[in-house]
């Protein structure tokens, strides 16, 4: 097992910057890296990481969420096993794919596209980060539950204050303090609100929420509290980066943006191999539960590990040529990208695969299609440097395009 000093530090300001380098590093000389300042057993290729999320044989779990993820979010279905996690992933899982999303929610993430895109059509610029990716998915979720889209601001801070709590690896007492707050505040605003929406359901995801049933269980406050606040962040974040992503990967490949405008098929590939390429979560972590061996050494029992999906998703062992963008590649299957069955890692896999996963590719794909019809010759802006920032997660700081207007 390798040592701090022989490979690249994650805190270092040279990862921040590009952790691609750093990421081959660990794959090729330390595949099971100590980690001394994070307290974690780091992991990089795709067999490793991959083992670790099928989890056939129980030997790890999500029990670190206990100190990671519940004091923000509370206790939600990424810390919980068994039967507990089957039932509450069971009550929450409908909304997210088949006819529900089809046609109670899929009108609202179409709608609240074109807003955003009617506002600066215009205009013949933009900048596809904060006129339009930090934005839409917050749109979408807190219409879906049926909330005041004049809080945006508010939402904006709480999720960016918890993804910020979540990536603090190096411990900063700012960043957790404002992560903890924002538990407080978030718990003060929503709870009301489900106690109403309780004596008084509509047709929104919180009210399903409030009245879904599963062998006779159902959400308390709390668990609905949780689970929003989890979706708000997860949700926003994530898809807020891969918007962002899958355009700055397509502009910066002409050619396969000129492929996705003439045969929109392309869009879920460019999508799915945006997720591969440059994902928006580079790590997710969790526990052993027994000694396990991996590529390089063994992990004792009760130990943290940090699985970097940046890393093991460029795994040459896994993808033919692995640092090049590419839509059509034949070692990615577009088809099984947003289940469980993923041959990439970025939703994760096994039993807590992303329950969200069909709502960000519906996202992603009509994001992609309206900007494409709205803007056909989009472009970047001239002397527009992409620069991506992020170490827990991770996207494009701006993407500043332009196109021919089109008049009001």
């Amino acid at each position: 097992m390798s040592t701090a000093r022989q490979v690249p530090d994650l805190l270092s300001p040279e990862f921040a910057a590009d952790p691609y380098p750093a990421y081959r590093v660990l794959r090729e000389s330390a595949p099971l890296h100590w980690h001394e300042a994070t307290g974690s057993y780091v992991i990089s290729r795709y067999e490793d990481v991959e083992r670790v999320f099928k989890d056939r044989d129980g030997e790890f779990t999500t029990e670190n969420y206990a100190w990671q993820v519940e004091p923000v979010h509370g206790r939600t279905i990424l810390s919980l096993s068994g039967r507990e996690h089957a039932v509450r992933r069971a009550l929450v899982a409908p909304a997210f794919r088949g006819r529900d999303l089809q046609e109670r929610f899929l009108p609202v993430i179409e709608r609240d596209s074109r807003e955003l895109i009617d506002a600066f059509r215009h205009t013949g610029s933009a900048d596809l980060v904060t006129e339009y990716a930090t934005r839409f998915p917050i749109n979408v979720i807190v219409d879906m539950l049926g909330l005041d889209k004049a809080d945006h601001a508010r939402f904006h801070r709480w999720y960016t204050s918890v993804i910020a709590y979540l990536g603090n690896l190096s411990g900063d007492p700012e960043v957790t303090a404002a992560g903890e707050r924002t538990r407080e505040e978030f718990a003060a605003y929503l709870l009301p609100i489900v106690r109403e929406r309780r004596d008084n359901l509509g047709d929104d995801l919180l009210s399903t929420l409030c009245a879904a049933q599963v062998d006779g269980v159902q959400m308390s406050d709390e668990d609905i509290k949780a689970f929003c606040s989890l979706l708000l962040a997860a949700g926003g974040e994530t898809t807020d980066k891969a918007i962002a992503s899958v355009f700055a990967n397509l502009l910066r490949h002409p050619d396969q943006l000129a492929a996705v405008r003439a045969d929109r098929g392309l869009v879920a590939r460019a999508f799915a191999e945006t997720l591969r390429y440059t994902p928006p979560v580079h790590m997710i972590m969790r526990q052993s539960a027994t000694e396990v061996r991996l590529s390089g050494g063994t992990i004792p029992a009760g130990a943290t590990v940090t699985c970097l999906i940046g890393a093991a998703n460029r795994d040459g062992d896994r993808y033919r040529d692995p640092d090049r963008f590419d839509i059509l590649r034949d070692d990615l299957t577009p088809s099984t990208a947003f289940s469980a069955a993923a041959d990439h890692l970025a939703f994760a896999l096994g039993r807590h695969f992303c329950v969200g996963a069909f709502l960000a590719k519906a996202e992603v794909e009509t994001g992609v299609n309206q900007l494409l019809d709205a803007m056909p010759d989009m472009r970047l802006a001239d002397g527009h440097e992409v620069v991506e920032q992020g170490v827990f997660t991770r996207g494009p700081r701006s993407l500043r395009v332009r196109f021919t207007p089109v008049a009001r």
